[in-house]
């Protein structure tokens, strides 16, 4: 299968939903592409493919859906997995940063021993929007003192110009809305 036939098959996995979680946003659900294996295997080749000539040390996912595609990630190239939560959710010494939304702040923490100084680690989650909660794991990564190696999205909407905020470090996605 070619590179654009498999976006197509994984673009064509993802369900539409209007209005979710308020009127007027049309949420991008990955659901239906996790339930099929076949989806599911292709969506983790394809991270793994754009993922490798970065040369992650860790995996570094956001919490939820992120947490699904960086553990299959990190397992399939034999890296650690490193999970960035919500605040309040870890029950180990942490970090946090916190990150604007459109209406107030949101945080998020990773333990403070999840990466080690040097260490190259990739960012990694299901959707990059409008890329405060991608950048708010770039500065954890980078306040344990590890290298950010990039980030690497299985959808980005890039009408919401989410990589703008992530500087000048290296943006991958599969699929472009």
């Amino acid at each position: 299968m070619t590179d654009t036939a498999r976006t197509d098959a994984l673009r064509a996995a993802i369900r539409d939903v209007p209005d979710y979680p308020k009127p007027g946003i049309l949420f991008k659900d990955i659901t239906p592409l996790l339930a099929d294996g076949a989806r599911l295997r292709d969506a983790v080749a394809a991270l793994q493919e754009r993922a490798a000539a970065l040369r992650p040390d860790a995996i570094v996912a956001i919490e939820s859906r992120g947490f699904i595609l960086g553990a299959a990630l990190a397992d399939r190239m034999g890296l650690g997995f490193v999970p960035v939560r919500k605040k309040g959710k870890l029950p180990w010494r942490r970090v946090e940063r916190s990150y604007d939304l459109e209406y107030g702040t949101d945080t998020v923490e990773m333990h403070e021993d999840g990466l080690r100084a040097g260490q190259r680690a990739l960012v990694v989650d299901d959707v990059i929007a409008t890329g405060g909660t991608a950048r708010a794991a770039g500065e954890l990564v980078r306040a344990l003192g590890a290298d950010l190696a990039g980030y690497l999205f299985l959808i980005e909407l890039s009408f919401l110009n989410g990589r703008s905020r992530l500087g000048t470090d290296e943006v991958r996605s599969i699929i472009v809305y």
